[in-house]
């Protein structure tokens, strides 16, 4: 009968093995095609109301075809010479020729210093992402430096194109460093020369099954795909499915040394850790979600396509890796392959045994020394520095971009090139542009003619007028993407929506992150208190407890103030970054609260399930020795995977990974090893108020 038995569930786990391999070769090719369905224009993620997306509608009604500028910039320090100019005249032509660029261009700008000029090439909004192939003809025909003269493609267009290219290498070298990363740790931890194989084939499964929905989704519209959101995805997936796996196979481990037949093992090992990685990944899912409630369409676009990897991974997780375990049998453990010896799973945990018998010896003292050490580096908060980094300090390495912005904030307005769009009725176009005038910061203002669209501006022409409104481009004395510019932007618009009668409208390159960054702002007040709420009720069902989630929320927060109270120290005194982006604080906390959260689902779940047996004091040391080794893997391969996104040259993906993998450690190695079962194992079975076990428990004590 035994033998019937293990055939049939031999039968069982390759069919389903062979299934999901089916479904592997029909979903692994679109793991290489989301570059293909992403998106980079920041302005399309802007929220319909914002007064830079009404001024984006606005401007299309002025123009025949909207254009993103790639500004190229000519320098020579002793002075422009003639020959430089028959050069620019040439290269200029050449450009109005490209495909995609949209011709007469207007005539080079030179300097009031005379050492520079500045050609502004127009691209064709239309042409979307080829924008990078676009940008790359005109550098490719303004060539590089050259006697004297340099030359480089700025503007928005020049640093859209470096994004597409930063984020191109997403489907090659961040996945291949990801893959590197676990499998590296994986050997480590398994110190087995075939067991690493299956987590790593079930989180490439998952990242197969997860890239093909993101792919058809974001390719019918229903949602949206940037390369922030794909370069998190690929580490969320890879990180979090390493997790699930480590759980499940040291669970699978421990029940091999008390069941002979590998599908009984399995049974009780699935059942054991399915519910905290069906707990922990709901968390996650749910809490990724909560981001559908921002009020900015990048911010909606990466809660669904991460959440979508998580809800994939979790179930290759609990399906094709289980039927893998079971065919690898116990030789896929060796060296160490486990008996059926009815082992305590204790005996095999020495030193997270130790760090149980401290916990138990100094229980008060271990929480309150390690809750002090955290409340200290919250400290470093006050140099975070939450701003809009410019882009100079978007990339971690010199771009052509970056170095062209510096040229023109050194030779021109700083704003030259990137105007700030003022849009008011006719009526009322003097006064507008007098007050326009009068704010500080702003260099010149000049309405739009029909003619200055393509070509001089005519200081004698009318401006153009379109159902009753004009425009006004205002040149900014600071560059487009820098906190003066968003002063100034801001000084702005109260100066001319105080023309009574106006309906002004200021729009452009710096009004948009003037509402990105106030959106950013707004989503942080909405969103953190949700997910806050979400994760309490997720964790009172699964430990049908109070106390016990509420104790475990506060750790988190602290853990996570105390990680940004740390990177700010890092960002700063070794990175020598200016602050962080105003999106960074929202994510950091949706990834670092609900992943955190994981381990103290994965710790707590098995602390519960012991106290049921042995009381809870005896069952927090027990839950902490065996679950203690494996959490702290499972945190090193997340904190490990996120480290991968340092492969990409932004700043933000660099800030966003240091973050993660600091607070994971954190999570890992202080908040779930110390603190949590030091401060659970004070608090005692009122851990548990209101159930049924905390009272069951204190009675059982007091009767012994």
């Amino acid at each position: 009968m035994a033998g019937r038995r293990g055939g049939t569930s031999t039968l069982v786990a390759a069919l389903v093995v062979i299934g999901w391999l089916a479904v592997g070769g029909v979903t692994g090719p679109y793991a290489g095609k989301l570059g293909d369905v992403a998106t980079n224009d920041n302005a399309s993620f802007l929220p319909a109301e914002a007064e830079a997306t009404r001024g984006q509608d606005l401007a299309a009604e002025f123009v025949d075809r909207q254009t993103t500028p790639a500004l190229v910039v000519y320098a020579r320090t002793t002075g422009i010479t003639d020959a430089d100019r028959q050069r620019v005249a040439t290269d200029a032509a050449r450009f109005a020729r490209v495909p995609g660029v949209v011709a007469p261009l207007p005539p080079s700008v030179p300097s009031q210093d005379g050492q520079a000029l500045q050609v502004v090439v127009p691209i064709d909004e239309a042409a979307g992402e080829r924008v990078g192939e676009v940008v790359d003809e005109l550098r490719a025909i303004a060539g590089g430096d050259r006697d004297g003269l340099t030359v480089d493609v700025a503007g928005p267009a020049g640093l859209l194109a470096d994004l597409i290219e930063v984020f191109g290498a997403i489907d090659g070298p961040l996945l291949l460093v990801t893959l590197s990363v676990v499998l590296l740790i994986l050997l480590i931890v398994y110190r087995s020369p075939v067991l690493w194989i299956f987590p790593l084939l079930a989180a490439g499964m998952s990242y197969a099954l997860a890239s093909v929905f993101v792919y058809l989704l974001a390719g019918h519209d229903v949602i949206k795909l940037n390369g922030q959101a794909q370069g998190i995805l690929t580490v969320l997936v890879f990180g979090a499915g390493t997790d699930y796996a480590l759980l499940l196979i040291a669970r699978y481990r421990e029940e091999l040394h008390r069941h002979a037949p590998l599908w009984d093992a399995m049974r009780a090992a699935w059942r054991g850790a399915a519910p905290a990685i069906i707990a922990s990944g709901g968390t996650v899912i749910v809490s990724l979600l909560c981001l559908l409630l921002s009020s900015l369409n990048s911010n909606r676009a990466l809660g669904p396509v991460a959440a979508i990897g998580i809800a994939a991974t979790l179930l290759v997780m609990l399906t094709f890796l289980p039927a893998l375990l079971v065919l690898g049998g116990r030789w896929a453990f060796w060296p160490r392959r486990p008996a059926v010896d009815q082992a305590d799973p204790q005996t095999e945990h020495g030193l997270w045994s130790r760090i149980a018998g401290l916990v138990a010896r100094r229980a008060r003292v271990v929480w309150l020394a390690t809750a002090a050490g955290l409340a200290v580096l919250t400290i470093g908060l006050t140099q975070l520095g939450i701003t809009t980094l410019g882009q100079t300090d978007l990339f971690t390495q010199r771009t052509d971009s970056v170095a062209g912005q510096d040229v023109i904030a050194r030779h021109y307005p700083a704003g030259t090139g990137s105007p700030a769009t003022i849009f008011t009725s006719q009526q009322t176009a003097r006064q507008v542009a007098e007050m326009a005038r009068r704010v500080p910061g702003v260099a010149a203002v000049r309405p739009v003619t029909e003619r200055s669209q393509t070509g001089p501006s005519d200081p004698n022409a009318p401006p153009q007028v379109v159902d009753g409104r004009v425009q006004f481009e205002a040149t900014l004395a600071d560059p487009p993407d820098s906190d003066g510019a968003e002063r100034t932007i801001r000084d702005l618009r109260e100066a001319v929506h105080g023309v009574p009668g106006s309906d002004a409208v200021v729009g452009g390159f710096t009004a948009i992150n003037v509402d990105i960054s106030d959106a950013s702002a707004r989503d942080r007040n909405v969103i953190i208190p949700v997910v806050l709420l979400v994760i309490a009720v997720i964790l009172a069902l699964l430990l049908r407890a109070l106390l016990a989630p509420l104790l475990l929320i506060a750790t988190v927060v602290l853990s996570f103030l105390a990680t940004l109270g740390l990177c700010a120290l890092i960002f700063r005194h070794l990175l020598d970054y200016p602050g962080v982006d105003q999106s960074f604080p929202l994510f950091a906390f949706v990834f670092l609260v609900a992943l955190g959260i994981d381990y103290n689902i994965f710790l707590m779940s098995r602390v519960r399930e012991e106290s049921v047996h042995r009381g809870t004091r005896p069952g927090v040391l027990t839950g902490l020795a065996v679950t203690g080794g494996v959490i702290t893997s499972a945190g090193i391969v997340l904190a490990a995977t996120f480290s991968a996104l340092a492969v990409l040259p932004l700043v933000v993906l660099v800030e966003l990974g240091v973050a993660v993998a600091v607070g994971v450690l954190l999570d890992t190695i202080v908040v779930r090893s110390l603190l949590v079962p030091a401060l659970s194992y004070d608090i005692g079975p009122r851990i548990w108020w209101p159930s049924r076990l905390g009272r069951t428990d204190r009675e059982a004590s007091d009767a012994r």
